[in-house]
């Protein structure tokens, strides 16, 4: 863990070493081995092993210029100052020494160079360029994904600072200092006190640490008012039970907030020690005695901290870069079967979250999703935090970037979440610190729609006063306003709620009603909706409908010109209370007789259509006119090429003064039309009352509920829970889309002492799966049927999964088997076809 040997040229990350981890060794003053009195540098190697990076960096420059001839020694000089630049945050000099020991050629001999340039012309902002030399160490470094994933990572930083994510993040100016304030956590059920991690003044003891030669860390305390406003922060305990001579940090308590979890790297002089994680249990307001936590294989010599546990202190979290990490430190987790015992041997949790570089500060938020800071995930700054959930299966998966303003172009780490609502705190040395790192709350400010717009009259385009507008949302809400004299209408924040999709209705006396819709669902940050509507005038004249063409002396409605109608249709559902004529009209050739009669079974034809897509038969009236009411042009209207200007009458008289047969032809099409008027305003509808008895031969599904079951969504974790029968027997099931069929061993061994299985139902040798009254992990269990919502499938397989926190689990592949199938988030229904 010794990070100043003499041949350790790179920084882990850009925030204090002793700050970041707190698992720092604490080790007898720093020996410097007898150098050569003409080593130029030999003092300035004396303050960088002290981590003295200021006063390093004059020593280094003055020692430079003496060692003008020693090619191999300027290199390591211009190594060290790349460190102590790095660490001092002055990365415009950093930038410049890694540039230079590339352009001597070190990277051919350490790839790595590459890597720690890539980095720091990230944070200068200079993203092209980074990429270009992650991808320079991805080609050196083939078996280091840093490569490969920084490349692709620094390529999207300006999309994500383009396009920030819904949190606002700011800083706790009243609770930081001038030094370093990290890693926090909550301490009361309320989550209006933090506990932190400060070597501010004030600290335990009166020691300077010789690894650092700042203050030694300890806890402290702060909490909000009613008001909002911060206390100062005090010793989170001052009788130095908990606080001591030696650093303290890294916290965390357990969910009812009386035990506490913490990193303590002891300082003993003259003895070398590392850092494990401690607790202590409050009777009152009082901490009890510190313990060790039992973890197999970890002693006084062993470095891990940072913990976070489970609800019920059954898993416990922590970083570790001991025997079998991945790369610098990585995250490890350990288990145990009740309080009262230790943990076992800690597991590396893999390589799904641990990398080449280093992944600390773990955060356990409802015991299913993990927080973390990694520099080998890629990502914006040094440390990003990241977050993975686990599944049913116990796998965790792939880390995602918190991204911008999570995440900034320096480091960020130590994240704290309430547990169901979206709020917390986390740690960064980002632009707008106040000391070395600060504590920045952040929050997912609630989402705040609204919804207005103005109504104007279609025809004169003027605004129209006093309409009534009506929001239905799909959460049961129905609220209605009117237009002002500006035809404004407006829907306040407290009307229009999130994840609601809202049906707009406008009506107005002696207008046709209109219709439009909106919804928030997927909108990720507030908004001011606007929305304009027209309202079409009902006309006294009558409304020609599109074109419908009957063959000669033909009545019966084509087919292809029934689409003519749908604007119609759409129409008279939109205004329920209108009463229309439907009037069809002849040419003139014929007799009048048969005019009439034709344009009649016409007017008729459509009447029939109408009612068969469901309108009232009481609102629409079949009227012919035969050829008794010609055509006058309300518009001017081209048709086969010759040109019937407005205000003209298509009566005998005109058409025959038409010079040519195909000009006569055109006004005879004109004349042959359908049209509508409005009649009344004032239908109300009538209840429908069905006599069963006149659908005889009709398929009713009398019980369309046999196709659908209620589901429920757990409010931490979003996993859908549904209900089953297996083999007679009613269960619920958990939904994971991309998981086999599982069962947990207890739900097995329950189903096994009900006889609902029994020893044939195993797939393979029965005495072997059932040895030592259980069942074995991984068997496969033939069971006859499952049933969900009348609808039964026969033979299914499920998979014994001792990690299971479920007693079944269905996925995607399982529910097919039933038919398509669909979870309504609304209704709450599982619905199999």
């Amino acid at each position: 863990m010794n990070q100043h040997n003499s041949s350790n040229i790179f920084p882990m990350h850009t925030l204090s070493q002793k700050i970041f981890f707190l698992l720092i060794i604490v080790m007898l003053p720093t020996i410097i081995l007898a150098q050569n009195r003409r080593n130029p540098a030999k003092s300035a190697d004396e303050a960088f092993s002290k981590q003295q990076y200021s006063l390093a960096i004059d020593k280094y420059k003055k020692a430079y210029t003496k060692v003008k001839k020693d090619k191999e020694e300027k290199n390591r000089i211009t190594s060290r100052l790349a460190v102590c630049y790095w660490y001092t945050a002055n990365y415009r000099r950093a930038e410049a020494s890694y540039k230079r020991l590339v352009n001597a050629g070190w990277a051919k001999r350490v790839p790595e160079v590459l890597l720690r340039y890539a980095d720091v012309l990230k944070m200068n902002g200079k993203y092209d360029e980074a990429v270009e030399q992650y991808n320079a160490y991805a080609l050196r470094a083939p078996e280091d994904p840093r490569g490969k994933k920084g490349a692709e990572t620094a390529a999207l930083i300006p999309e994500w600072i383009e396009n920030p994510s819904k949190y606002e993040v700011t800083n706790v100016k009243k609770i930081n200092s001038r030094e370093s304030d990290f890693a926090p956590a909550f301490t009361t059920e309320n989550y209006n006190e933090i506990v932190f991690t400060s070597n501010r003044e004030g600290a335990t003891g009166k020691e300077t640490d010789k690894w650092t030669d700042q203050n030694f860390t300890d806890l402290f305390v702060a909490k909000m008012d009613r008001v909002g406003e911060w206390s100062a922060p005090v010793l989170f305990d001052d009788s130095e039970t908990i606080n001591t001579k030696s650093n303290e940090g890294s916290a965390t308590l357990n969910s009812k907030f009386n035990t506490i979890y913490f990193t303590r790297c002891s300082y003993t002089v003259q003895k070398e020690s590392g850092c494990q994680v401690y607790k202590s249990t409050r009777t009152g307001r009082k901490w009890g005695k510190v313990e060790m936590v039992d973890i197999k294989g970890v002693d006084t010599m062993s470095t891990i901290g940072q913990p976070t546990v489970s609800d019920g202190e059954l898993i416990i979290y922590f970083a570790s870069d001991r025997k079998g990490s991945f790369g610098g430190k990585d995250i490890w987790v350990a288990f145990r079967d009740s309080k009262a015992e230790g943990f076992g041997r800690p597991m590396n949790l893999g390589e799904v979250i641990n990398t080449p570089g280093d992944e600390m500060f773990p955060f356990l938020r409802n015991d299913t999703t993990l927080y973390f800071a990694s520099d080998g995930h890629g990502g914006m700054g040094g440390l990003d935090i990241f977050v993975s959930t686990i599944d049913t299966a116990g796998n965790w998966g792939e880390p995602q970037n918190l991204k911008y303003p999570m995440n900034s172009t320096l480091d960020d780490f130590g994240i704290c979440w309430h547990p169901e609502e979206e709020y917390g705190y986390l740690s960064s040395n980002r632009k707008g610190t106040r000391g070395k790192e600060d504590i920045w709350y952040f929050i997912e400010p609630p989402l705040e729609f609204t919804l207005s717009g103005t109504v104007k009259d279609d025809r004169t385009l003027m605004f129209v006063e006093g309409a009534l507008v009506n929001l239905v949302g799909s959460n049961g809400l129905s609220v209605t306003t009117r237009t002002n004299e500006n035809g404004y209408y407006t829907f306040g924040k407290s009307q229009i709620a999130p994840n609601t999709t809202f049906e707009i209705l406008v009506t107005k006396t002696n207008y046709f009603n209109t219709k439009g819709s909106m919804t928030t669902a997927g909108v990720e940050f507030s908004k001011d909706f606007e929305k304009d509507f027209m309202l079409e005038p009902i006309p006294s004249e009558p409304v020609v409908l599109p074109e419908i063409l009957y063959d000669l002396a033909k009545w019966n409605l084509k087919p292809q010109y029934q689409d003519s109608l749908q604007g119609l249709i759409q129409t008279l559902r939109d205004n329920p209370n209108l009463v229309i004529e439907l009037a069809a009209h002849t040419d003139s050739r014929d007799s009048d007789e048969r005019n009439d009669i034709l344009s009649q079974r016409r007017a008729q034809s459509v009447v029939d259509y109408l009612i068969i897509r469901g309108i009232d038969p009481q609102r629409l009236v079949a009227k012919g006119y035969g050829e008794h009411v010609p055509r006058t042009m309300k518009k001017d209207i081209v048709r086969d090429g010759f040109l019937f200007t407005k205000g003209i009458t298509l009566d005998e008289d005109y058409i025959s003064s038409l010079v040519t047969n195909k000009e006569k032809e055109a006004a005879h099409q004109l004349n042959r039309r359908t049209e509508f008027r409005v009649l009344r305003k004032d239908y109300v509808p009538e209840a429908s009352n069905l006599n069963l008895t006149d659908l005889a031969g009709v398929n009713i599904l009398l019980n369309p509920e046999d196709k659908a079951t209620i589901f429920k969504e757990e409010p931490k974790t979003g996993i859908y829970i549904a209900t089953c029968i297996v083999n007679g027997y009613n269960e619920e099931f958990a939904f994971d889309k991309n998981s086999p069929a599982m069962i947990s061993l207890d739900k097995a061994l329950d189903l096994l002492k009900w006889g609902a299985i029994s020893k044939d139902s195993f797939e393979g040798d029965p005495e072997k799966i059932l040895a030592n009254n259980t069942i074995a992990d991984k068997a496969i269990i033939n069971i006859e049927e499952v049933t969900i919502a009348n609808k039964t499938v026969k033979n299914v397989q499920f998979k014994v999964n001792y990690k299971l926190r479920y007693g079944l689990v269905f996925g995607d592949k399982m529910l097919k088997r039933f038919g398509r199938y669909k979870y309504n988030t609304k209704t709450h229904k599982l619905t199999v076809e």
